[in-house]
C-alpha cells in the first residue's frame, strides 16, 4: 500500500528536524528523493546519507533561497531534470516572535515569502505534470498556527493560516485529475503542535531547569499551557502520517488539514 517505488518526491527544508523525517520515511518506501535546505556541504551530506541508510534508491541535495523567486525557479528545473516530482512536500520554514507593533517589516515579508510564497511557487511549477501523469501528492507543513493564533506571532500565523487556504484552493482545483487506479491528484496540510525539533530544544531547557533538571517536567510545564496530551510529537510521527497520505488509498483524503497536536485545537 505504501511502497513509492518509481516515484520521485522533492522535500524542502529537509536537512533536519520534520523535513528530514518525512525524506527519510518517504525514501525508506522506495521514493527518489530530492531534499533542499540552507545547509553547509557537511550537512547536506548527513541529510542525504541520512535518507539513502533509510533505503531511498537515489537522493539529491539541492540549494535554493526561497524568499527569491528566481532562485526558486532555477532549482526546480534541476530538480525536473533529476527527476519528475510525484510527492511535494512544503517544509521550509522560519519564524521570528514579537509584538505586532515592533516586528520589523523585513522579518514579515522573509517569513510570509518562505513560509507561504515558496508553496505557491512550487506548487504551481509541479503540480499541473501531476495532473497529466494521474498521481500526485502535495503535503504542505503547516502548524496548529494555520488553525488557531497566538500572541506575537503575526508573520508566522498569517502564512500558515494562507497555506491552509492555499492548499485547499489547489485541493478543489485538482480534486478529479487522475482517477481511483492511478491515485489522484491531492493536496493536505499537516498542522504539528509541540515537536520534538531543534527550534523548542532552548525552552525545553529553561523548563526543565525551574523544575530541577526534570526534563519530563520541564515538558509537562511547557504544553500544559496549550497541548492537553502534555507530550511532545516526534518527527518521525509526522513522517509516518506523510507517507500514509501518499498511499493510493488516500486518493480521497483532499482538502485536509490533520492536527498532530495532543488536542491543542480540539479546545
Amino acid at each position: 500500500m505504501r511502497d513509492l517505488s518509481g516515484k520521485t518526491a522533492f522535500v524542502t527544508g529537509s536537512v533536519q528536524g520534520i523535513g528530514l523525517e518525512i525524506a527519510k520515511a518517504l525514501g525508506g518506501a522506495g521514493a527518489a528523493v530530492a531534499l533542499h535546505g540552507l545547509a553547509s556541504a557537511a550537512e547536506a551530506e548527513a541529510a542525504v546519507e541520512a535518507v539513502r541508510a533509510a533505503g531511498a534508491p537515489e537522493v539529491r541535495f539541492f540549494a535554493g533561497d526561497m524568499r527569491d523567486t528566481g532562485a526558486i525557479d532555477a532549482m526546480l528545473a534541476e530538480v525536473q531534470a533529476w527527476g519528475d516530482v510525484d510527492i511535494l512536500v512544503n517544509n521550509a520554514g522560519i519564524q521570528h516572535t514579537a509584538p505586532l507593533a515592533e516586528m520589523p517589516r523585513a522579518v514579515w515579508e522573509a517569513v510570509l515569502a518562505i513560509n507561504l510564497s515558496a508553496a505557491f511557487h512550487t506548487m504551481q511549477a509541479l503540480m499541473p505534470a501531476m495532473a497529466t501523469r494521474g498521481f500526485g501528492r502535495v503535503i504542505n507543513i503547516a502548524s496548529v498556527h494555520g488553525l488557531v493564533a497566538s500572541k506575537d506571532k503575526a508573520p508566522y500565523v498569517a502564512a500558515k493560516f494562507g497555506l491552509v487556504g492555499l492548499s485547499r484552493v489547489a485541493a478543489l482545483e485538482y480534486a478529479s485529475a487522475g482517477s481511483k487506479e492511478s491515485g489522484g491528484v491531492t493536496v493536505n496540510c499537516i498542522a504539528p503542535g509541540w515537536t520534538e525539533t531543534a527550534i523548542i530544544q532552548p525552552q525545553i531547557e529553561a523548563r526543565a531547569a525551574a523544575h530541577g533538571g526534570d526534563r519530563d517536567a520541564g515538558i509537562a510545564a511547557l504544553l500544559g499551557e496549550k497541548q492537553p496530551s502534555l507530550r511532545t510529537s516526534d518527527p518521525a510521527e509526522v513522517g509516518a502520517l506523510a507517507l500514509w497520505l501518499c498511499a493510493r488509498v488516500a486518493h480521497n483524503v483532499t482538502g485536509t488539514t490533520i492536527p498532530v497536536d495532543g488536542g491543542w485545537t480540539a479546545q
